[in-house]
């Protein structure tokens, strides 16, 4: 860690009563939160504006954090969204030319705490064999059982629904709508503003709904698809995206999920979700492409997936399987145009080797295109 003046001395508390000590940096603010970890090496300005990451508390398994600073285009939103960070060491100075900030001052200018010198490989280590729990960073200036007793009051993340604390509250639009070739609407249940761009590159025109948005708003817009965001929180609980999505099945309306937009198609097709005993985060994550017979090195952030449900095979094929535990990593429905992966292909800094997932979904549209003009050209002559 490159320091000059001494930090305060803190504590990571989790839910079971187990305590890891460090120094405090940010605004040293008290902060509860789920705590997960990210095995990614780079890229940690746009993990902690990554609105999935809401109400969690962040440990990062690379080493040496903040040695590139903070600049003004590293960031899929326009805010910090973890709860607060854990770190093994950390840099005061950085070298990047395009950096305005330094990471600490950075997390001060934001509200967001961080504890810093902590054994995270232990910690790390802990939580794989204990399970997501939620946490506690404090400093020790506070009473550890009055600590304990607000830890113990703090929401689970099983049930929660964040979607509404990160979704826009208006309606926007981002691209050329005259020289465009498709509309996309996309449903904002906490999206990474790459997503958007991926689509722009596309030539795409695309109008960013909230996440309480009717079927009629959607429709109005005429859209020739629609993209589910990613998001937080527990897919189980967000029955309007549910029941949404399947107004747009069985219109027939080209669909792309992501991550939680994946598990709300899946859920509209009839399977389920459940809550993973730790949850994917980083990217280096290695998939199967069971259409394609290829694999795919990815980046992920979930804590929760779906079930590979033998019910539902009639409707839903399993395009993509994730490798390390083979859970599903993505479908396709049989019936319907629609599509989904768990994983974040439009991931930056990288790896870009899902890229391919936004050509498909052109491709599904214009194919539903075409086949909509034949129908109307069938029924105009008859």
């Amino acid at each position: 860690m490159i320091e000059n003046s001494p930090l305060l001395n803190g504590y990571i508390l989790l839910e079971d009563g187990s305590i890891f000590s460090g120094k405090l940096i940010g605004s040293q603010q008290i902060t509860f939160g789920e705590i997960c970890f990210n095995t990614g090496m780079t890229g940690y300005q746009e993990i902690f504006t990554d609105p999935s990451y809401k109400g969690q508390i962040l440990i990062l398994t690379t080493p040496h954090v903040g040695n590139y600073g903070i600049n003004q285009t590293d960031k899929e939103s326009n805010q910090i969204q973890i709860e607060g960070l854990v770190l093994k060491n950390y840099s005061k100075h950085f070298s990047r030319n395009l950096a305005v900030t330094d990471l600490d001052s950075y997390l001060k200018s934001e509200g967001k705490t961080a504890i810093v010198d902590v054994d995270t490989r232990a910690l790390v280590r802990y939580i794989r064999s204990k399970g997501a729990m939620n946490a506690a960073i404090f400093s020790i200036n506070e009473d550890i059982n009055a600590m304990k007793e607000l830890l113990m009051k703090q929401p689970a993340m099983e049930g929660r629904d964040l979607t509404k604390e990160v979704s826009t509250k208006i309606t926007y639009e981002v691209g050329n709508s005259y020289t465009c070739l498709h509309k996309v609407a996309l449903i904002d249940f906490g999206v990474k503003q790459n997503i958007i761009q991926c689509l722009v590159d596309r030539n795409t025109f695309v109008k960013v709904f909230p996440s309480t948005v009717s079927f009629n708003e959607i429709a109005d817009f005429e859209p020739n698809g629609v993209l589910l965001s990613n998001g937080p929180g527990d897919p189980a609980v967000l029955k309007h995206g549910v029941e949404l999505t399947k107004e747009l099945l069985e219109n027939q309306v080209p669909i792309f999920g992501i991550c939680l937009g994946h598990q709300i198609l899946a859920t509209a097709l009839g399977m389920k979700t459940y809550k993973m005993f730790n949850g994917h985060r980083g990217i280096n994550h290695p998939i199967f492409n069971q259409l394609s017979g290829k694999g795919e090195i990815t980046s992920q952030n979930h804590g929760f997936a779906v079930e590979e449900d033998l019910n539902s095979q009639n409707d839903v094929t399993i395009t993509h399987i994730h490798l390390n535990d083979n859970t599903v990593a993505g479908i396709k429905a049989k019936h319907f145009p629609a599509f989904s992966v768990q994983y974040h292909p439009e991931s930056s800094p990288g790896p870009h080797d899902s890229r391919y997932l936004f050509d498909e979904f052109i491709e599904l549209i214009k194919n539903k295109k075409h086949e909509w003009n034949s129908t109307h050209t069938r029924e105009t002559n008859s």
